[in-house]
C-alpha cells in the first residue's frame, strides 16, 4: 500500500515508522522544508521524537499534492486547528483517510472525522485512537489501540494496515465514542496536571479521573456515542495514561498552570500543541449546546480562557451539591 502521512510531529513520525517497517510505501509530509531536510539527512526527528532512528527507505515531501499522488491511504496527524485546511485538497480522494488527531473543532463541534466528512466526502474515513505515546510506539513498546469507523470493512482495513506484534489494533464501529474519548481525555489530563501543580495527592487525582470518566460518558452519549466505548481503550485506557504519565504533554501543561505559570508563556515554550487547550473551549461549547452537565470541563475552560484561579476552581468543584454516584 502507498500511504501518505500528513504531519511530521512525534505521532506522525512514529506511525510513519510503524507503517514503513511493516512493509508499506510511506511518504511523510511536513510543512517545514528545513525540518524535513534534516530528517532526510539524519534519519531522525530530534525536534519531536528524539533518539529514534527512521527507516532508510522512508520518503519525505513538503509539497502536499506530491505527497498525496497515488496514495491508497492518507493518515492525518496534524494539529486539530490545522486539519480542515490541510485536508482541503482531499475533495476528490476516494481512498482511505485515517485521522490520528484528537480534538473537537471550535464553533462547529465536529470531531476530526466530522471535519473529514466535509473535506474528504468520497473517502473511507476512520479514526485511530487509544493510550499511545509516540515515543513508546516508536521504540516498539507493546501498545494497544482502536481503529473506529462507521463502516466495519474500513475499520478492519485500518486494523490490517497498522497491526503489528507490538502494536495491537482493535476495531470499533462507534466512531463518535472513540473520537470523543480521545479528545475529552486531553481536557481532563490538564485538570489532572493542575492537581499535580497544586500539590495534591493520589486520592485527589483518582477521584478526578473517576468523576471525569462519568462526565465524558455523559457528554459522549448525548453526542451519539455508545456508553460502553468510554470503558475501552479510547476512553478509560487513554484517560489513565494521559492523566498519570510524565510523558503526557497535556498533564504537563496543566501542572504548569497549577504552579501559577501564565498560559501564553506555557504555550510559547512548547514544541507541540497540548490539544487539551483548544479542546477545552470546544468541549465546553459542546456541553452547553447539548445541555449536558460537565463541571470539570467547565472549570478547566474557566481556568484556561477566563483567568480563573486554580484554587478557586477546585473549591467550586468540591463544594458542589452532593449527589448519588452515576
Amino acid at each position: 500500500m502507498k500511504v501518505a502521512v500528513l504531519g511530521a510531529g512525534a505521532w506522525g513520525t512514529a506511525l510513519a515508522r510503524v507503517l514503513q517497517t511493516g512493509g508499506q510505501d510511506v511518504t511523510l509530509w511536513g510543512h517545514a522544508p528545513a525540518h524535513l531536510e534534516e530528517m532526510r539527512r539524519t534519519r531522525r526527528n530530534e525536534r519531536y521524537l528524539s533518539g529514534i532512528e527512521l527507516p532508510l527507505d522512508l520518503q519525505y515531501a513538503t509539497d502536499l499534492p506530491a505527497a498525496l499522488a497515488g496514495a491508497d491511504w492518507v493518515v492525518v496527524a496534524v494539529p486539530s486547528k490545522a486539519l480542515r485546511a490541510v485536508t482541503s485538497l482531499l475533495g476528490d480522494f476516494s481512498g482511505g483517510v485515517v485521522s490520528v488527531t484528537k480534538g473537537i473543532e471550535h464553533h462547529t463541534g465536529l470531531t476530526m472525522c466530522g471535519v473529514l466528512a466535509e473535506t474528504a466526502p468520497r473517502a473511507r474515513r476512520a479514526a485511530l485512537s487509544g493510550p499511545s505515546f509516540a515515543v513508546e510506539v516508536a521504540r516498539g513498546i507493546p501498545t494497544a489501540i482502536v481503529a473506529a469507523s462507521a463502516d466495519p470493512a474500513t475499520a478492519k482495513a485500518v486494523q490490517l494496515l497498522f497491526h503489528r506484534p507490538a502494536f495491537r489494533v482493535y476495531t470499533s464501529q462507534d466512531l463518535a465514542g472513540v473520537e470523543l474519548g480521545g479528545a475529552l481525555k486531553n481536557v481532563i489530563a490538564i485538570a489532572a496536571g493542575i492537581c499535580d501543580g497544586l500539590g495534591f495527592g493520589d486520592n485527589s487525582k483518582a477521584a478526578l479521573v473517576t468523576r471525569a470518566l462519568a462526565e465524558m460518558r455523559r457528554l459522549g452519549v448525548a453526542a451519539g456515542a455508545q456508553a460502553e466505548t468510554f470503558s475501552g481503550l479510547s476512553g478509560l485506557g487513554d484517560l489513565m495514561v494521559t492523566c498519570f504519565s510524565k510523558l503526557s504533554r497535556n498533564r504537563g501543561f496543566g501542572e504548569r498552570v497549577g504552579r501559577g505559570e501564565g498560559i501564553p508563556a506555557i504555550i510559547a515554550s512548547m514544541t507541540a500543541v497540548a490539544e487539551g487547550y483548544p479542546t477545552a473551549r470546544s468541549a465546553a461549547e459542546l456541553s452547553r449546546k447539548l445541555g449536558v452537565e460537565a463541571p470539570i470541563v467547565e472549570e478547566v475552560h474557566a481556568m484556561l480562557y477566563l483567568g480563573k484561579n486554580p484554587g478557586q476552581a477546585l473549591q467550586d468543584l468540591i463544594t458542589r451539591v452532593s449527589k448519588a454516584e452515576d
